[in-house]
């Protein structure tokens, strides 16, 4: 999360100056498919600091406020606190709900959060008739922090119906600990879970480190450092995730639909691209798909979705990001599983902290200062 840590950044219209050394469109791609669609954002409502957020149960999307309370947005509003856990979690440094998901059914509920330890915690509740039944609630993972920052947070249902959460490095900065590379630790990394094989979790049994003695089985991903936001395409089963750099180059991660995880994301022998203070790019590397330095008011990347809706036909299979301290809503076309190009959408979502896909594949922008958009046509 980045609430307070790059808080003196300005928010406006001004561009992110992107390093297009990956992404600078193909010259055999035609100037229409260049061209970015023009785009709208509709402000459907305003919650109080929203986080995360995830589609919900009759056609709602349900909305996490920092502090702990979860809200169901739906066509007469936003309704009152479905579930409230504000005495439970702490925001202070880059803590608070940080995330929020429904297994495919709606049946059940998962919160991610810092309790007021700063434990990293992941709880689940059971859904009936699309309500939270608050009496099965149970605690699915921890994990301590070492710092207030880089928790990561974010937590969503894979194609396969297994949870994945993501991990920061543990915070300070430059990885004190050396948790990017270290596959002893749940820190630094993407995890792949079967939240109802086992109690409190199972491990499935195709996990890339299951049965190394020197790695977590829990571990799909590593290398990672402050993963803000990944998502699934619904499309094509990709995974995509949003890196936040250290001080020079922010990322965007992929792996393949067919991958069998593993893949070694660099963090903290390498910043992007680039080694990070002397660090050695290791062999298994896997470079990320884009990457943009801080030339201009970028500094702390949030990763989006694919987009599949119908209402803007020229953006459908792009994948749509910001960044937090810019607020640009931006969009990267691909082909073969690599960036084309890259598009400005022209529209400032101010303080975007998480993107939302709806239950019919349109997206929602949230602003940590308050607002709810939904990405329209022009």
């Amino acid at each position: 999360m980045k609430v307070r840590t790059r808080s003196t950044a300005i928010i406006g219209t001004l561009c992110l100056v992107a390093s297009l050394a990956l992404t600078t469109a193909s010259a055999d791609e035609p100037a229409a498919a260049r061209q970015a669609p023009k785009v709208a954002l509709t402000k459907v409502t305003t919650a109080a600091n929203p986080s995360a957020g995830a589609a919900g149960p009759g056609g709602t999307v349900w909305v996490a406020e920092r502090a702990g309370t979860v809200r169901a947005l739906s066509g007469q509003g936003l309704s009152d606190p479905v579930l409230d856990i504000t005495k439970e979690t702490t925001t202070d440094g880059e803590r608070g709900l940080l995330g929020i998901a429904f297994d495919r059914k709606f049946a059940h509920f998962y919160i991610s959060f810092t309790d007021l330890e700063g434990t990293s915690t992941v709880d689940e509740f059971a859904v009936r008739k699309g309500k939270i039944r608050p009496e099965t609630r149970r605690t699915v993972l921890t994990q301590t922090q070492p710092y207030p920052n880089h928790n990561g947070g974010d937590i969503k249902f894979g194609p396969d119906g297994y949870l994945y959460i993501a991990l920061g490095d543990g915070g300070s900065g430059g990885d004190p600990h050396g948790n990017g590379q270290n596959l002893d630790t749940l820190l630094g990394k993407l995890l792949r879970i079967d939240p109802r094989g086992a109690k409190p979790y199972g491990i499935p049994a195709d996990n890339p480190f299951v049965g190394d003695p020197k790695a977590k089985d829990e571990i799909w991903a590593y290398g990672l450092r402050n993963p803000w936001r990944f998502s699934f395409d619904s499309g094509t089963g990709d995974l995509l995730i949003g890196d936040v750099g250290q001080s020079a180059w922010e990322e965007i991660d992929r792996a393949p639909a067919d991958s069998e995880g593993g893949e070694n994301y660099g963090w903290s022998q390498m910043e992007g691209n680039h080694p990070f203070r002397g660090g050695t790019e290791p062999a298994n590397h896997v470079r990320p798909v884009y990457e943009y330095d801080r030339t201009g008011l970028g500094c702390s990347v949030t990763g989006g979705f694919v987009y599949r809706g119908k209402a803007i036909p020229g953006l459908r299979g792009q994948y749509v990001f910001s960044d937090y301290c810019d607020g640009t809503i931006r969009a990267l076309r691909f082909k073969d599983g690599k960036v084309t190009g890259a598009s400005d959408l022209g529209v400032n979502g101010g303080e975007v902290i998480s993107f939302v896909q709806g239950g019919k594949g349109e997206l929602y922008v949230l602003d940590i200062g308050g607002s709810v958009y939904r990405i329209d046509p022009a």
